[in-house]
């Protein structure tokens, strides 16, 4: 019979709001699953599997957007906004936070190629806001962590890896750097009232898997990683619903973007509740972010004296 997972982010986001009622009651009979381990990548792992412990998104969203990422190693190099401070220098946006257009990738690459082309890389937009560097299948790529996850960071907490590989991904970053804040395309950026595109962030480096393996058919989702993984899974793709319906129903749906517990409750949780005590779903599994995770089934409904819960939270 039919399963489906919500992906969810750590409890801890969702601050000291509570479930009340009909969800609180639900929660308190369910299982509580052995904890996982924690952080976005990992949450993700638990339901993609790719080879070798790898995770190239650069290469499996450059196939979804364009088809040809096979023969190459890849890098996403996504327009980014970075603002120094009195420690060093901060990303404050990266890719379609910066509100892009095909003009914007269309101004600002020509400018970086020439540069790129000394190191024997290549640069494209198949998308305004993700950008791609194509290097030799054997190049040593920088390893920094996804814009969701590096979104306020202090650039030099990334930089600071004394290898020869890193010292040179990071003299190149600098030179980029210079390019954009000198590029009269942000000036006009900035009259606009728009975020200046002043550097790129390097992340998800490596070459396309020959398999990406899901237990999953069809996901919900709007974020671009888990569509990319999706893809390559061979995953039907939908967009999230504003509710839990049994007539459109992936396996997995995001809903890492949720932040309003009664929401989640009155909107997802209790409906999807309904269906499994009515057999028309086989069970709900709760995946959190935090590496907790709660399951429900139809013979819960049987546990008249288990009190309510109305957090999350292990």
């Amino acid at each position: 019979m039919a399963e489906v997972t919500f992906l969810l982010p750590a409890a801890e986001a969702f601050g000291a709001q509570r479930l009340r009622g009909a969800p609180a009651q639900a929660l308190g009979r369910a299982d509580r699953l052995p904890g996982r381990q924690p952080g976005r990548q990992a949450q993700l792992r638990r339901h993609f599997e790719l080879p070798h412990g790898t995770w190239p998104m650069a290469a499996l969203s450059r196939q979804a957007d364009a088809g040809d990422a096979q023969g190459a190693a890849w890098l996403r190099a996504d327009p980014a906004w970075v603002r120094p401070d009195i420690n060093g220098a901060r990303l404050l946006a990266c890719g379609q936070d910066l509100g892009l257009a095909a003009e914007d990738a269309a101004a600002l690459l020509p400018a970086l190629q020439p540069l790129l082309d000394e190191a024997g890389i290549r640069i494209d937009a198949p998308h305004p806001a993700r950008w791609y560097l194509r290097l030799a299948e054997d190049a040593q790529l920088p390893g920094f962590p996804p814009p969701a996850e590096a979104v306020g960071m202090d650039l030099a907490e990334q930089l600071d890896d004394d290898s020869p590989t890193a010292a040179r991904w990071r003299a190149l970053l600098t030179e980029i750097q210079i390019v954009l804040h000198n590029h009269p395309w942000n000036a006009r950026r900035a009259a606009a009232g728009l975020r200046p595109v002043n550097s790129l962030w390097l992340w998800g480096g490596g070459v396309l898997p020959a398999k990406v393996a899901s237990p999953h058919r069809a996901v919900a989702s709007a974020e671009e990683e888990l569509q990319a993984l999706a893809a390559a899974a061979g995953a039907r793709m939908t967009e999230p619903a504003a509710g839990f319906s049994t007539s459109a129903m992936p396996s997995l749906v995001d809903l890492r973007f949720l932040r309003d517990l009664r929401v989640f409750g009155e909107q997802w949780l209790l409906p999807a509740v309904a269906a499994v005590q009515d057999g028309s779903l086989g069970r709900l599994v709760l995946d959190l972010a935090d590496g907790s995770g709660i399951r429900f089934t139809r013979a819960q409904r049987l546990r008249f004296w288990r009190r309510p819960q109305d957090s999350l939270a292990p």
